[in-house]
């Protein structure tokens, strides 16, 4: 290890924002090059991972209800949220919430245009919902025969995500969104792997807790309610999803990408 990089260690000094800026739009450039047909297996692992976090809620769900006060059960669902997000993001798969903001920071820096950022949003979105509905056919299907859950515990939770005005999710999702892009923002200033799943845990739980809406997780949810309840439609699914991507999009973009593109704009213009 160099001179340098063990005074980095030593001091745990925080990354410029140049440094972190830097890293994102080569971070970004290389998904921009690769095949799409590894993009879209990525995509596709992390959709069916990310479902993971939709069976620990329903599980914590079961074991707690009429058992912990409903504080402390709030608590225990929001930190299962996490699950899932910790095996993609540690993992290296594609999820669409965190490519809302990385994929736009070279489109800001003038080297990729939006025309390939929306191609490359597609392919992540298109695998992840593929590997999300996968997942809820598992589950509601597979999984209540086991007995680890049952079916009106998927339905409850699937219910719980849609019980909004549509005015409401929106803003939600982009608070949701984000949070989200703010994780991939926090990551790269992350120099271990216990680092990465703090902070993991920090920002999803927090979405968890909030009962924010998360366009990947939230389809997982709301498509295996509609796979096991006649009360959910496809109607109900799908503007959730269209409304839900949206927002997450909105916030990732805007008070993210845009708002950490500008400060290093303004910095340049100091110097």
């Amino acid at each position: 290890m160099s001179k340098e990089n063990n005074t980095k260690v030593r001091t745990g000094k925080p990354k410029d924002l140049e440094v972190i800026l830097k890293e994102k739009i080569e971070s970004a450039e290389v998904e921009y090059v690769r095949s799409e047909r590894s993009l879209f297996a990525s995509a596709f692992s992390a959709g069916l991972e990310i479902g993971f976090s939709f069976l620990l809620l329903g599980v914590v769900y079961k074991l707690c209800y009429n058992t912990v006060s409903y504080q402390a059960m709030e608590v225990y669902l929001a930190l299962a949220y996490s699950i899932g997000f910790i095996f993609v993001i540690i993992g290296r798969a594609q999820l669409f919430t965190e490519h809302t903001t990385l994929a736009m920071f070279p489109v800001l820096d003038g080297i990729v245009s939006v025309k390939r950022m929306f191609r490359l949003w597609g392919i992540i979105l298109a695998g992840n919902l593929l590997g999300g509905y996968l997942f809820s056919f598992v589950i509601s299907y597979f999984v209540p025969h086991i007995g680890i859950l049952t079916p009106d515990v998927l339905v409850k939770l699937a219910e719980k995500v849609i019980d909004f005005p549509a005015w409401v999710i929106l803003g939600s999702a982009v608070l949701a969104g984000w949070l989200m892009g703010l994780l991939s923002w926090l990551l790269a200033s992350a120099q271990e792997t216990i680092s990465r799943i703090f902070l993991i845990i920090l920002v999803t739980s927090t979405i968890g807790l909030a009962h924010l809406h998360h366009s990947i997780v939230g389809s997982v949810e709301v498509f295996s309610g509609f796979l096991l309840s006649p009360d959910i439609s496809i109607f109900d699914y799908l503007s959730f999803e269209v409304i839900s991507i949206l927002g997450n999009a909105i916030g990732g973009v805007f008070f993210v990408a845009v708002v950490k593109y500008s400060q290093k704009e303004k910095e340049g213009e100091l110097e």
